[in-house]
């Protein structure tokens, strides 16, 4: 019937059935045919068959203004369901950190697989700065804000930071109260915060801090296992904090001071258009981080 109505609908837009004809590439014995089979059908005559002119009955009339509208709206979802079906094909090569990927991210991807299966995702898990238009990668989520103008950048969101240590380390060396008893303690961290830009909560105070640091790292997470053996007090990111605060293996310390935000960027190349499946990944990544801040907006 949709096949029918469609043909219907090209013969009178086409003002006839040779042209119509040409339009859907048929012969005009066919679409003759077709036309009588589907007048046969409604048990009446929609066209007046001349030579010279092209004319609908009163019932082709009616019965081309009632459904052409609805065959419009048919044709606009099927289209939309096939772009939709075209944007979710094909591969997506994403760059992305190690370390938030494998943890606070995780779930992230499990999902978007799970909902995008014909994405064939390429991810590579890397903490460098790669060239994305070198490595032909589609898209990447970075943290912090990008200084490269050969690249578009989106924020995602901001990730807080709080100084936390384990239990075991506070019943060695004691709590520090202040930021000047800091200096007497073991400080972790990692190369990407060397210094701290700290604010007070209480007051609004803002200051950069420059620790002694006694173990340096590229890698967070195992800055996070050095605080949860009770090696020494560090700035942690929230997500990396969250579960082993709230197990216990390590508490907040100083908790009217707070470090810099940790801010989460996806960015890709200019020298690249962002194609329709990273377009859907960086709406996936932005309220996927939208939804867990505010669960830790929540918990806090």
């Amino acid at each position: 019937m949709y096949d029918d109505l469609n043909l219907f609908i090209q013969i009178v837009q086409h003002q006839g059935l040779a042209k119509a004809a040409t339009k859907l590439n048929m012969s005009a014995a066919t679409i003759t045919r077709r036309l009588q089979k589907l007048e046969q059908t409604l048990n009446t005559q929609l066209v007046h068959r001349s030579a010279r002119q092209f004319v609908l009955t009163p019932e082709g009339q009616t019965y081309y203004q009632t459904y052409e509208p609805i065959f419009e709206q048919l044709e606009a979802s099927k289209n939309a369901l096939d772009m939709e079906s075209q944007e979710t094909c094909g591969s997506l090569k994403v760059f992305t950190p190690t370390n938030i990927s494998l943890g606070f991210l995780q779930p992230m991807w499990s999902a978007f697989i799970k909902q995008y299966p014909d994405i064939r995702l390429e991810l590579q898990l890397n903490n460098q700065r790669e060239d994305l238009l070198a490595a032909k990668a589609d898209i990447a989520l970075r943290i912090g804000p990008q200084s490269d103008s050969q690249l578009y950048q989106k924020k995602l969101g901001s990730l807080s930071t709080l100084f936390v240590a384990a239990p075991s380390y506070l019943t060695l060396k004691g709590e520090p109260q202040t930021l000047e008893e800091l200096e007497e303690h073991t400080l972790l961290a990692t190369h990407t915060l060397p210094n701290w830009q700290l604010n007070q909560i209480s007051t609004g105070r803002s200051c950069v801090y420059h620790p002694k640091i006694s173990t340096l790292t590229n890698d967070i997470s195992l800055i996070t296992h050095f605080v949860c053996d009770g090696l020494g007090i560090s700035l942690l990111p929230i997500n990396e904090a969250r579960d082993h605060l709230a197990s216990g293996r390590i508490v907040q310390v100083l908790k009217d001071w707070k470090g810099p935000e940790r801010e989460l960027f996806a960015v890709w190349s200019t020298g690249r258009l962002l194609n329709p499946r990273a377009k859907r990944l960086k709406e996936y990544m932005q309220d996927y981080i939208q939804l867990k801040l505010n669960e830790l907006a929540l918990e806090n």
